[in-house]
């Protein structure tokens, strides 16, 4: 048990918890709230589109940042916004690239009217009085993007990406409203002289339009009752009466109420009744067509009243005539054309997504089930299109880009028959060339799927793809092959073995080489053998070479002694070995020798070796080499004396082997072939087969040549030197022929086709890549061709008309209800059936014939049923036959019938002709020359594709031609007729002649030139020269080498060895010695050799041409020498100098030495044995270096004339003191070469332009007539390139059509209103439709023509007949339409607003009579446009005042007054008035303003100015011409006196209008100096005659003059 205080904690804590827990749960539905605001509190945010990327065209995507930002503006993580509602991060978009530029273009409307700027808040509207010239405007016209090709439209951003977007708006003024302009009233009309009531009236015409808000016309007619001086007596008036015919009424059928059992009509005028009842009656039956035309027949009446001439009914009986007009006629009642419901809308043209271009369309159509008859609702539209675009649910639209085929293979032919086209093929071509490919349209597949898809995609039609095509040819070049350049034979080498590794037998070969200075180029340049060799005998491959030392005494100074001999082993290439290789004991160290006593003869050394005579022996003569010494001093008594003659020379033999040299010869290369060992080695290996295509082995075949004999057995040439036989290639591909599917079969037509023609059908496809080794051949189909099946032939369809039905007249209880008369006669209507019927005449819808004809025969049409008191005739004759003669007419004939024959009314020939005559026709026709000559238009030549480029076959651009002029062909009334009358073609024609271009011709090549450097690379060139000038458009030349004066020059590279032309000498002779003594035989004297030039290629070695060798180098033949006494001391031959460094420092010295070789006598000093010199540069020391020349020209192969070519510089070895030598020395010193001696070029091709063939001649541009012209055009397929025959100007021709004649239905005018028997009232006009011809020209009227010439009438009632009504005396009714007024444009201050005028015409309504004018009609106003308009302004012009009056009106600047047109606010006043007004007795308002008095009364004036009274003149009566007074009472002269001085500066005139007070003073002092100026004219002239008095006529001369000045 819980005590009560126990029970106080839980209930507290109860309460605590029941509070916390409140408000948790309203903290927690909170939350819940906020959650729930979540999506309100973050929202996506896009950032801006970027750029348009991908490819070109509508398949470009264009992307945008999205951010998640709450509403405070912080960023947050996306996953806070709503997934749902997230914006697209892509779309797509249209990438516009530079080509688009030809493709779409911006597209401006014209110019809008020019509206008011709608008035700003708080600004209140101008107002039209406030208008002064103009007002500000707005005009705004419409600025598009689109597409050229089509004109849809597309987004803008495309046309702003080549182009800013025009401007939509401008600013414009609004002329002020202008009111209508109307002419002055015409004169009043005139009254007749009779006493009855009569109105007169006047006119006047509309010559501008209200415009921009201007009031309306003002009225057109005022009228006016006539004065009659007397009235005319009560029931005696004038009258005219007239028979006025109303209009019909409706077309309705008879009532049944309308025919009763006796046949009597009781007649019920309503025509709202909507029953139709079919009755029966002897004489109108019901005539129902078969449907669907069911033509109801009914009758309509008018009524017909007289009336009187003011306007009121009269009596009928007033008015009855000879002929009472018809009130009844049948007429048919009237149907509306009825149409079929419409058809389903036919799918959207747009069958795909293509991005933002364009919409598509739909349409629905409906036929015509009935036409309209009687005058009922015509055919509404037949054909409705719509907008649809549903490009959600759509595929995306496939695009197409440009596809090409590999290059064919160059064709070079091509280019040397432009250059001369007798051209024909003698051997390899190469350099450059044309070549094509196939240039295609195929659906472009994303790179995806292209890769999986081996199937080449198929072509589709051109105008698919966008954007420029690949071009379909190009220059290309075949490489030439040009063949090594060779060094020439180095000398024949030592004996050998041919294998010094395994030396066998007695038997070698002695070897000489040469090397590639050029390699070959090219697929068929050839090497040349590089190595031949002799056989010999005894082959040594290494050998023992020994050095001499001088000679050391071996006791003594003088007498035997020894050399010292050092031997060193040599290789066959003169380098160092083991001494163990050569096969001898090495020879001895030492060798006896000799050194001369003081008294014994001293020898030289021996000689080196001459060069041998041969470089090889022959049957007749070996080879020898000499050498000698010579004798230095002569012996002394007891020396030891010197040799004879014969021991100073030695000789031996030398290339003593065979003159025929063997060599290896090799045919070129084979085919790259499988080897099965190799192709085993590429599995292993692993290489794919596609990339490379694994590797073969080529061979060829080699054979051991003998010089001047041919091949001989292979052992006979050393093996060492065979060239390789077998080498390894790379295999080349096999290439399949690849081929694009064929295109989808071009359409069969949808529609029908008319006649027998068989519809075909084609595919075709196109050659990728040839087939190549080895590789599947291509198909022999690429175009296939197919007839369409099920095309169905368009049935015919025409029209088949019934005959007509009996003529049916108004039903007989009608008419003579409303006629009175009972006889079936009268007007009536006619009815046939017409249906449309096919070929077989098979019934078809009447849609079918309406689409092949121009309207449908007419189903109704009036008819006659003669009365028995009309005149009936037979039925015309035919026409009488024509004569051959022109001039002759043909008649026909007629005759009356019946009672017509005594009728006298019948027998009158104007109103019933019973013959007819017409001119015969005549074939005479003239033709007459139109137009200009035609271009001369060369006969059409076959085309021919010729090797993948399309040439043409016979087709030729000059020669003999024709030339065409049109001819228009008439007969002899002039009329045009068809030119095949007058010639078949429709031409006359002549030939002429298109003048063949002339090519620049140029000279054969000159022979070429010596080499410019006999040491060396050199170059030779040859030259041509200008033979003709080029003209008609012929090849240019090409410009003057002017360095050269040649029109053409090549430069080729030429290479002379340095030692191919060598001096040769022979030895010393001995010295002879100049002593005249003879006892003595030593002393100075001459010795004397040959020297002669030898060819080191020619194995003879016999002399050339000295001139060929060097003459710089020719050594002496002659020279001075001692022959030393015996006392003499002797030196030996001075050694060569030592070698200076290769810098040429002049600090340095080079050093050569002799040695003692026998003492003197007397024992004096020898001469120096050394001698020390500088290196001095260019004296003794010599630095060398490559010269370089510029790069020669281009130079092509012999067989081509363009192409790739090489350009070469030339490399040679120059001293420092500027003499060439051979290239060897400076590869001694191992200079730096130049690394590029040769560099591609290339030598532009001239090509030809190429043109295509003619296209067909297009379609005449009118269809009939004069000026009509056709034409034809060619393109450019490849420009004109280099020197090459350039385009011609002419890629269209010209040619006038023959002139056809025009025919053409014309409207003739309408006739007079026709009321059939009435006076006035309502009538009927008609006019003719006739077949007329002209020319076409503006010059020559129209001439009616037989109507079948024209084809079919345009079947139109309601363009014939149109009603019309004549007024009667009396009625108000309007005039006809006045002149068109001349052409205004709008202007403001003079300047024209507008290019377009308008120009108005008015018509006005004339009352006749007060009673009936409010039933007039309303006038009217018509406006046109009107060109050549001009400016006009509108003024005031004022009278003069009269009365304080005046005429007050508008003139327009071309004299014209008018009523409008000027300015409201601007009119002057037309009555002055005086303010205050003048009431004082006696005053009056002056022509000032201001009050004055009458004539006789003085004026009062208060001190304001104002009058105050008039006072009275006393005596003012008698005076007649006082001055002071004459404003008083002669107001309208005081008026015009004014007007006189109104210009003047100083004025005359007080404003009242009285004299001022110096024009008194003035005038009396002009009255002074004229007395003054008489009186001294009369002394000057005075004679001294006494007797001679003053003139009486001077004093009233004087008289007459003053009373003149009073006055």
């Amino acid at each position: 048990m819980f005590s009560k205080g126990n029970l106080a904690v839980p209930c507290w804590l109860w309460r605590s918890m029941r509070k916390l827990f409140l408000l948790l749960s309203v903290l927690l539905s909170h939350a819940a709230h906020l959650e729930g605001k979540k999506d309100n509190q973050f929202i996506w945010k896009p950032g801006p589109w970027g750029r348009c990327t991908g490819d070109c065209g509508p398949g470009g995507v264009q992307s945008r940042a999205l951010w998640c930002f709450h509403v405070e503006g912080w960023t947050s993580p996306t996953s806070n916004c709503d997934e749902n509602h997230r914006p697209p991060k892509e779309r797509s978009c249209f990438r516009v690239c530079d080509w688009h530029s030809d493709l779409f273009q911006w597209e401006v409307s014209d110019w809008h009217r020019c509206v008011l700027v709608p008035a700003s808040a708080g600004q209140a509207p101008p107002r039209t009085a406030e208008c002064v010239t103009a007002q500000h405007g707005l005009q705004d016209r419409t600025v598009r993007c689109v597409q050229k090709l089509n004109r849809t439209r597309v987004v803008n951003e495309i046309c702003e990406h080549f182009a800013p977007q025009p401007p939509a708006e401008q600013a414009c003024l609004v002329p002020c409203p202008r009111d209508c302009i109307v002419s002055e009233f015409s004169p009043w009309s005139e009254c007749s002289e009779g006493c009855e009531k009569q109105l007169q009236h006047r006119t006047r015409a509309a010559i501008a339009p209200p415009l921009y808000g201007g009031s309306q016309c003002p009225n057109l007619t005022e009228s006016r009752a006539c004065d009659t001086p007397i009235s005319c007596p009560l029931g005696e008036e004038e009258y005219t009466f007239s028979l006025k015919v109303g209009p019909w009424s409706k077309c309705r059928l008879p009532h049944l109420k309308e025919i009763n059992l006796s046949g009597r009509a009781v007649l019920d005028f309503s025509s709202d009744s909507k029953e139709r009842v079919t009755f029966r009656h002897q004489s109108y039956k019901p005539h129902h067509l078969s449907r669907p035309w069911d033509l109801g027949i009914g009758y309509q009446t008018r009524q017909v009243w007289c009336t009187r001439s003011d306007g009121k009914n009269a009596m009928l009986s007033l008015c009855v005539q000879d002929s009472f007009p018809l009130t009844v006629q049948s007429c048919i009642m009237p149907k509306d054309c009825e149409t079929t419901e419409w058809s389903s809308w036919s799918p959207c043209s747009k069958t795909c997504r293509s991005g933002s271009l364009s919409p598509g369309f739909r349409s629905r159509r409906r036929n015509v089930k009935h036409v309209a008859i009687g005058g009922g609702k015509e055919c509404p539209e037949l054909l409705e299109k719509e907008a649809c675009i549903v490009e959600e649910l759509l595929q995306p639209c496939p695009r197409y880009a440009w596809r090409t085929s590999e290059w064919k293979e160059c064709q070079v032919s091509l280019l040397l028959k432009q250059q001369d086209p007798h051209w024909h093929v003698t051997g390899p071509v190469c350099g450059g060339g044309i070549q094509t490919r196939d240039v295609y349209c195929a659906q472009s597949t994303p790179v995806s799927t292209a890769q999986k898809a081996k199937e080449v995609s198929r072509p589709v039609k051109k105008t698919s793809c966008l954007g420029p095509a690949p071009s379909a040819s190009q220059l290309c070049n075949l490489p030439c092959s040009t063949d090594c350049v060779v060094s020439s034979w180095s000398a024949w080498g030592l004996c050998v073995h041919e294998s010094c590794r395994d030396p066998q037998g007695r038997k070698g070969f002695r070897l000489r080489r040469r090397h590639v200075l050029m390699e070959s180029t090219g697929p068929a340049g050839h090497c040349p053998h590089l190595v031949e060799s002799v056989p010999c005998e005894d082959p040594m491959c290494y050998r023992w070479l020994v050095s001499e030392g001088i000679c050391i005494p071996d006791h003594g100074k003088c007498g035997l002694g020894h050399r010292i001999l050092k031997a060193v082993c040599q290789n066959d290439r003169g380098e160092d070995v083991s001494g163990s290789l050569c096969p001898a004991s090495p020879p001895p160290e030492r060798m006896a020798c000799e050194i001369p006593c003081r008294m014994d003869c001293v020898l030289s050394e021996w000689t080196e070796w001459s060069s041998c005579s041969q470089s090889c022996s022959n049957k007749n003569s070996d080879g020898k080499q000499t050498r000698s010494r010579t004798i230095l001093a002569l012996a002394g008594e007891g020396g030891k004396p010197c040799p004879p003659n014969q021991a100073l020379q030695e000789y031996r033999s030398c290339n003593d082997h065979s003159c025929m040299q063997l060599y290896w010869e090799t045919l070129p290369w084979g085919p790259c072939s499988e080897d099965t060992l190799v192709t085993a080695l590429n599995a292993t290996i692993g290489w794919t087969g596609e990339a490379t295509c694994g590797v073969g082995i080529q061979t060829r075949r080699v054979f051991c040549v003998k010089n001047h004999v041919g091949q001989v057995m292979a052992k006979r040439c050393p093996d060492s030197t065979r060239p390789e036989t077998v080498r390894p290639c790379l295999l080349p591909c096999k290439k399949d022929c690849i081929v694009t599917a064929f295109s989808e079969w071009t359409p069969c037509p949808r529609s029908c086709q008319p006649g027998n023609a068989t519809v075909k059908q084609s595919r075709y496809r196109i050659i990728i890549q040839e087939a190549a080794n080895g590789g599947q051949e291509c198909p022999d189909t690429l175009f296939e061709e197919r007839e369409c099946e099920d095309i169905s032939l368009c049935p015919i369809y025409r029209w088949k008309p019934q005959k007509w039905s009996p003529c049916i007249l108004v039903p007989e209880s009608v008419r003579q209800a409303i006629m009175g008369t009972s006889e079936a006669c009268g007007k009536g209507v006619q009815t046939r059936a017409v249906s449309c019927v096919s070929d077989d005449n098979q019934s078809a819808e009447m849609m079918e014939c309406l689409k092949q004809t121009n309207g449908m025969p007419p189903l109704v049409q009036e008819c006659t049923v003669p009365c028995r008191d009309d005149c009936t005739f037979t039925v015309w004759s035919k026409f009488t036959p024509c004569s051959t003669n022109c001039e002759t007419t043909r008649s026909r004939r007629r005759q009356l019938t019946g009672k017509s024959r005594k009728k006298e009314k019948c027998q009158d020939s104007d109103l019933y002709p019973l013959i007819e005559t017409e001119l015969c026709p005549c074939d005479v026709f003239i033709s007459q020359p139109y137009g200009n000559w035609s271009d001369c238009i060369l006969p059409e030549g076959r085309r021919e594709s010729q090797r993948g480029y399309r040439v043409q076959g016979d087709s030729k651009e000059c020669g003999k031609g024709l030339r065409f002029r049109a001819i228009a062909c008439s007969d002899k009334n002039g009329r045009p007729v068809d030119p095949s009358h007058c010639s078949s073609s429709g031409y006359i024609q002549e030939e002429c002649v298109i003048p063949c271009p002339f090519d620049c011709k140029l000279s054969d090549w000159s022979s070429w030139g010596s080499c410019s450097s006999s040491c060396g690379i050199g170059v030779r060139i040859r030259s041509k020269w200008l033979k003709e000038k080029p003209y008609n458009g012929g090849r240019p030349c090409p410009r003057l080498d002017l360095k050269n004066q040649a029109q053409v020059h090549e430069a080729v590279p030429c290479y002379s060895e340095c030692n191919q032309y060598s001096w040769v000498v022979e030895h010393w002779s001995p010295c002879k010695i100049h002593n005249e003594l003879r006892s003595l035989r030593c002393g100075g004297g001459t010795q004397s050799r040959k020297i002669r030039c030898v060819n080191a290629a020619d194995s003879e070695g016999g002399a050339v041409d000295n001139s060929l060798c060097s003459q710089d180098e020719i050594p002496p033949e002659t020279q001075s020498c001692s022959l030393l006494c015996p006392s003499e001391c002797v030196m030996s031959e001075w050694g060569s100098w030592s070698k200076c460094p290769q810098s040429c420092d002049p600090h340095s010295t080079q050093r050569r030495t002799r040695h003692l070789l026998r003492p003197s006598l007397n024992s004096r000093t020898c001469a120096e044995d050394s001698q020390v010199r500088p290196c001095l540069l260019n004296e003794n020391c010599f630095q060398f270096q490559y010269n370089l020349t510029e790069w020669s020209t281009c130079q092509l192969s012999e067989n081509a004339t363009c192409g790739r070519g090489v350009r070469t510089r030339l490399l040679s070895c120059v001293r420092s003191d500027g003499k060439p030598v051979g290239v060897d020395q400076c590869e001694q010193r191992n200079l730096e070469k130049p690394q590029r001696m040769s560099i591609h070029c290339l030598v532009e091709c001239a090509v030809n332009c190429q043109l295509s063939g003619w296209t067909a001649w297009t379609e005449c541009s009118k269809t009939c007539g004069h000026g009509g012209q056709m034409s034809r055009a060619r393109f450019v397929i490849m420009p004109t390139q280099g020197e090459g025959r350039p385009c011609p100007t002419e890629l269209t021709q010209q040619k006038t059509c023959p002139v056809t004649p025009c025919y053409s239905w014309v409207l003739g005018n309408w006739s007079a209103c026709k009321l059939e028997g009435g006076d006035c009232g309502e009538g009927v006009q008609i006019r003719s439709l006739s077949c007329m011809v002209h020319n076409g020209s503006s010059s020559q009227s129209a001439v009616s023509v037989d109507a079948a010439l024209c084809g079919e009438m345009p079947f139109q009632d309601s363009i014939l007949k149109q009603p019309c009504s004549v007024p009667c005396p009396g009625d108000c009714h309007l005039m006809e339409w006045s002149e068109w007024s001349t052409c205004e444009l709008t202007c403001i201050n003079g300047r024209s607003f507008e290019t377009m005028g308008r120009q108005s015409r008015s018509r006005a309504f004339i009352v006749q009579s007060f009673e009936n004018q409010d039933s007039c009609p309303q006038q009217v106003l018509e406006t046109r446009p009107c060109t050549g308009g001009k400016c006009y302004h509108y003024t005031w012009k004022a009278s003069l005042w009269n009365n304080n009056e005046r005429t007050v009106w508008c003139q327009r600047s071309d004299g014209i007054n008018v009523t409008g047109g000027c300015a409201p606010q601007a009119r002057p006043a037309a009555i002055r008035q005086c303010n205050p007004a003048c009431k004082k007795p006696f005053s009056y308002c002056t022509q000032g303003g201001v009050c004055g008095c009458e004539k006789g009364y003085r004026e009062i004036m208060r001190s304001n100015g104002f009058l105050d009274y008039c006072m009275k003149v006393p005596g003012s009566e008698e005076k007649k011409a006082d001055v002071k007074n004459l404003a008083g009472k002669n107001r309208p002269v005081n008026s015009k006196i004014h007007d006189i001085f109104k210009g003047w500066s100083l004025q005359p005139l007080d404003p009242d209008g009285r004299v001022k007070i110096w024009v008194y003073g003035v005038s009396g002092g002009g009255f002074l100096i004229m007395i003054f100026l008489v009186f001294t004219s009369y002394l000057l002239c005075k004679k001294p005659k006494p007797h001679q008095s003053t003139p009486p006529q001077q004093k009233p001369l004087t008289l007459a003059y003053d009373g003149d000045l009073d006055m």
